[in-house]
């Protein structure tokens, strides 16, 4: 032993010496050295910052390096069979320490105690390596067989989906062939990775209960040697799973670096003969640095460049950034609730205008609502990125900004389920599962929880006769809806009220676990699992869709993969609601029906709880899609309905447009908007106690709206009861108007009063 520590020192002073020596040589930028010692293999990685100084990253990697990794190889024998044994038990750890994270400012003192250590999740040391977010491809991961082609390898990730009959392409997890502890999933991480874990679940199924119990775990570097993880003398064997889906997690006591690792299943559950040995995985490995860099996937962005805070935010630290945003803005923002969460969360929303807590006339209202679904926690994230981005790009004068904000007012609300949220976020992105946190803290899912006016259109659709007589636009809430004991959660009430008290003219409700853009109806008419049911403005719903999938950069790439059971780039990525499946009670669709705004729903990730590690790449895959689709906003026409004679605004005016069997109102000030694609309409506006006045109107292929006023008359009768309400003398118009209508008047009772004259005399000469 002695000798072998001397040895140690003796090795460890020769590496540090050598990589001092590399650190100060000229255009040094980065190496990786693999050294064998009497203790077993290590890592050293070094980096050198642009500005010549050796980073603390590397001392923390160095050390690191010195005390706890292993390598599979010993120094210029990457593929040696002679490998050390690693030091590996059958216990496995479902959390671990949690690691001092980084001061919310510069001016706190390094290694204060967080809100977040206290209430979050333990950090696992390395991220996923990406097989539930697809980042790891399909053509890295191979088994030892497979049942068919819907239960491959490439099925074989962390909470993959099936679709509703087993025996299809797209099936709930890898199921191996053959019946025997030789099975295995392999995984190419493609370079050298340091592995610290493994997750694993059951296969995703409402037919099947297949799942793994125990397993081992091997690596390699060339396919062909294989280490096995090691207790003692024996292979280590970890815990699978007791139901098919819940995470297991299992964390390696020594982490150990390689570029393949095999799940080696040992038993599994066994239905009578039925039993398969099926599961779904993630692996926790953090990769090295390669200095040749030679490989695309090496050279793949994994940051973004903008500076924002991108890291999982709870309740507290979601309030806390939201709050630093307003500070640095406090000419553009403002932050208001809608009320309270079950558990008496308040359901904030961040508001940016020019012109904070106003509405102006004729700017519209625009806003993003994430989080409804709690365990969906991209769209959380993403939007208080744009807040903090709106913020300091209006600062440094970005144009495109600073008229998105002077000509908008900009409303959004990142966490309408907060219960459900700090749900998942205590389990962490890897362990909260598929659904845990999807509902409110009373089981309600919001997604159907808004009131059905689908049924109540469709109803009077069929009892109605008279065409004229249907409404299409602003259909009353059913009143057993409103009553204290309906089934409605109180987010959900919250944010109804919301919606009545805001002119709203677009928005969308940002989800997870998909990656598509679905527009309304997301009802079928006949309550059919699946039917296409179109709005009346089917084409501009279409369009919104098409501009955010497009400028996304990962639903825009041809080249993805599906994400669970349905293949939507067939659709271009977007799709009609009610054709993907029947949601009733959807705030897409009450939002249309009830309110002047139009919205749709965003898919925006194949995993609905991504890594901190991932958040960067996602903010940069979704930037230009919010940007682009907030600017829709200003796509149709816009405009004031008035009266004629006072020039006052008229509220509830109803603005039609021909061939389009959907109507919408003016708002307190009389303005209006109207979403209209490209083209000449014929727009007609009515209001109570006003002749209509109709118009057309051109509305181009530019980035702002037509401008479509409007000036109604009154109807005499009307302007006759306000004149004499007031005490006020008569124009000679109306008096003139008044004339004409009593001598009208006088010559109808005249004819009427002959006619009945008449036809007394005849009967009078009969009975003579």
């Amino acid at each position: 032993m002695l000798q072998s520590s001397r040895s140690q020192r003796l090795n460890e002073k020769f590496v540090l010496g050598f990589l001092q020596g590399r650190v100060a040589m000229a255009g040094f930028l980065l190496i990786t050295v693999l050294f064998y010692l009497n203790c077993g293999s290590f890592v050293v990685v070094i980096s050198r910052p642009a500005d010549g100084t050796t980073s603390r990253r590397a001392t923390v990697a160095l050390n690191t390096a010195l005390t706890s990794t292993e390598s599979l190889f010993s120094a210029g024998k990457p593929n040696t069979t002679e490998v050390p044994t690693a030091g590996f038990t059958t216990r496995y750890r479902k959390s671990i320490s949690k690691p001092t994270t980084a001061p919310e400012s510069l001016s706190e003192a390094a290694g204060k105690t967080t809100e977040r250590e206290k209430e979050g999740p333990p950090e696992l040391e390395c991220p996923p390596l990406g097989l539930e977010s697809l980042k790891v491809k399909d053509t890295q991961l191979r088994a030892s067989s497979y049942k068919r082609r819907g239960l491959g390898p490439h099925r074989g990730r962390l909470n993959i989906q099936s679709g509703i009959e087993d025996g299809d392409i797209y099936d709930g997890a890898w199921c191996a062939q053959y019946r025997d502890k030789k099975q295995w999933l392999e995984v190419d991480a493609r370079r050298l990775t340091r592995f610290t874990g493994v997750i694993l679940q059951g296969r995703n199924s409402i037919w099947s209960w297949d799942i793994v119990h125990t397993y081992k775990v091997q690596f390699s570097n060339d396919t062909l040697v294989w280490k096995p993880c090691m207790n003692g003398t024996e292979e280590a064997i970890f815990e699978g799973n007791q139901d098919a889906e819940t995470p297991v997690l299992a964390l390696f006591n020594t982490s150990t670096v390689a570029r393949y690792i095999r799940i080696n299943p040992q038993s599994w559950y066994q239905n009578g003969t039925k039993g398969d040995i099926c599961l779904r995985a993630e692996v926790l490995g953090c990769a090295l640095p390669d200095p040749n860099s030679i490989y695309p996937w090496q050279t793949e962005p994994t940051e973004s460049k903008d500076k924002l805070d991108f890291r999982h935010h709870n309740y507290k630290e979601m309030r806390k950034l939201m709050k630093s945003v307003q500070e640095e803005c406090p000419d553009i923002t403002r932050i208001y609730s809608i009320g309270k969460s079950y558990m008496g969360l308040k359901l904030y929303v961040m508001e940016i205008s020019d012109n904070p807590g106003k509405h102006e006339l004729g700017e519209p209202e625009f806003r993003y609502v994430a989080g409804m679904h709690g365990n969906e926690v991209l769209g959380r994230e993403l939007l208080l990125n744009l807040m903090q981005y709106i913020c300091q790009e209006y600062k440094r004068g970005d144009q495109r900004i600073v008229h998105l904000v002077k000509e908008t007012r900009i409303h959004l609300l990142p966490s309408m389920n907060p219960d459900g949220y700090e749900m998942a976020f205590k389990k962490g992105s890897e362990l909260a599962g598929w659904s845990l946190g999807r509902y409110s803290y009373e089981g309600i899912d919001m997604n159907h929880n808004f009131a059905d006016l689908n049924s109540v259109m469709w109803t009077a659709i069929e009892l109605e006769t008279d065409r004229s007589k249907l409404i299409n636009h602003y259909f009353p809430i059913p009143e057993q809806y409103t009553t204290e004991e309906a089934f409605v959660a109180s987010e959900t009430r919250a944010v109804i009220s919301w919606m009545q008290n805001i002119p709203f003219v677009l928005g969308a409700n940002l989800h997870g676990g998909e990656l598509v853009v679905t527009y309304p109806y997301d009802m079928t008419r006949d309550w059919a699992p699946r039917e296409h049911t179109p709005t009346a403005d089917e084409s501009f719903f279409r369009w919104l869709a098409v501009v955010y999938a497009s400028t996304n950069q990962v639903m825009s790439n041809h080249d993805r993969r599906p994400c669970h059971n349905k293949d939507f780039l067939r659709y271009n990525n977007i799709i009609n609601g009610a054709d993907w499946h029947n949601v009733p009670g959807s705030m897409n669709d009450f939002s249309y029906l009830h309110t002047n705004c139009f919205e749709v729903t965003v898919e925006l990730s194949c995993d609905k709880f991504p890594h901190a590690s991932e958040l960067p790449i996602e903010w940069e895959n979704n930037r230009e899609s919010l940007l682009t689709y907030m600017e829709q906003v200003h796509r149709g026409i816009k405009g004031v309905v008035r009266d004629k004679d006072t020039g006052a605004g008229l509220a509830d005016a109803v603005i039609k447009v021909d061939d389009i069997n959907h109507h919408i109102r003016s708002v307190a000030d009389g303005d209006y908007w109207r979403l209209l694609n490209p083209g000449e309409y014929r727009v007609t506006a009515t209001a109570e106690g006003y002749f209509p006045s109709s118009r057309t109107c051109q509305v181009m292929y530019d980035h702002y709206p037509t401008i479509c006023d409007f000036r109604l008359t009154k109807m005499p009768k009307e302007r006759l009861k306000e004149l004499l309400k007031k005490g006020g003398k008569l124009p000679k118009d109306l008096q003139l108007r008044l004339r004409q209508l009593r001598m009208r008047k006088l010559r109808v009772t005249t004819k009427a009063i002959n006619r009945r004259r008449t036809a007394a005399a005849k009967r009078a000469k009969r009975v003579r």
